[in-house]
């Protein structure tokens, strides 16, 4: 960069140290500043701030100014028409969007929540699952209360199904989903003695109490397996566990840990499986960013801006 002393007289440049202009001979000691060197907006030479025509190029500075194409980094000015704006109202603070994850974890459709309430299901709402049989006609209901997104299962027949983030307390009857499994948490059975019109007992294998009891639900509502387990702790997952399902290939090796608390309250425990444990809500449920829901077989996964 070229720094001197510009002449008032004939605007020539001189060394910093000179005392008469180089160009007419004027004395520099009383009609001489130091110079601003910007740069050419047309070509990008040096030029001194102030000159009107670019000495390398000879561009006036105004139509250079013009012709200079606008930096993407120049910051626009606060309060004026130029000032940045969200792209549009769907991202505005404090909304959320639901993101439909697809085979491998990878994000599918999105769905963004920009109203008052959001209803989803089969063939009512605004969030359709058409092709899902899962999903009752009006399944749930993702809405805002007092700035924070909620759910609330819609009298579904299938329920809304939240990923637990860390230890959660439930009661007996409550519904979980591990893998492709659907469980339920039940009190000990315990049978009446029965007997025929005689008064003779049948033969039944002996009744020991236990603390824990999980059932498998089966399609249509049916029961499936029921495992009693006689400690107050046990684990679920593919191998090495009191409940296991070795042919499922969407639950972890040791995936679920189930502990009896007394008074039937129960703590489930996700022990880091890959896909996660779900529980069924029984009310309207907060959401927070980075939280899973399952409705029928679509997993959404909530990100609020």
């Amino acid at each position: 960069m070229t720094v001197g002393l510009v002449c008032q007289s004939c605007d020539a440049l001189s060394p910093l140290r000179a005392s008469v202009c180089i160009g007419c001979g004027a004395a520099l000691a009383a009609s001489s500043t130091a110079p601003t060197i910007i740069h050419c907006a047309a070509c990008g030479a040096e030029r001194i701030e102030g000159h009107r025509f670019c000495g390398h190029c000879g561009a006036r500075a105004e139509e250079a100014a013009a012709a200079a194409p606008a930096s993407p980094a120049s910051p626009a000015p606060s309060g004026g028409s130029k000032k940045t704006r969200f792209f549009s109202s769907l991202q505005a603070p404090g909304r959320a969007k639901l993101i439909l994850i697809k085979g491998e974890g990878m994000d599918g459709v999105s769905y963004h929540l920009a109203g008052t309430e959001h209803i989803a299901g089969r063939s009512d709402g605004t969030l359709l699952f058409t092709e899902d049989p899962l999903v009752s006609p009006r399944h749930a209901n993702f809405y805002y209360q007092d700035g924070r997104l909620m759910v609330a299962d819609e009298g579904s027949q299938n329920g809304v199904f939240l990923r637990i983030k860390a230890p959660l307390v439930v009661e007996a009857g409550t519904l979980f989903l591990v893998g492709e499994q659907l469980l339920r948490i039940d009190r000990f059975p315990e049978s009446p003695a029965l007997r025929d019109d005689q008064g003779t007992f049948f033969y039944t294998s002996p009744q020991r109490p236990a603390p824990l009891c999980v059932a498998q639900i089966l399609v249509g509502g049916g029961l499936g397996a029921v495992t009693i387990c006689p400690r107050a702790t046990m684990t679920v997952g593919r191998e090495g566990n009191d409940l296991n399902f070795s042919q499922d290939p969407f639950i972890s090796g040791r995936h679920l840990e189930l502990v009896a608390l007394g008074d039937g309250r129960y703590q489930l425990t996700d022990l880091g499986s890959k896909n996660g444990t779900f529980v069924r809500l029984r009310g309207p449920q907060p959401l927070h960013h980075g939280d899973y829901v399952f409705l029928g077989q679509q997993l959404l996964r909530v990100e609020i801006t």
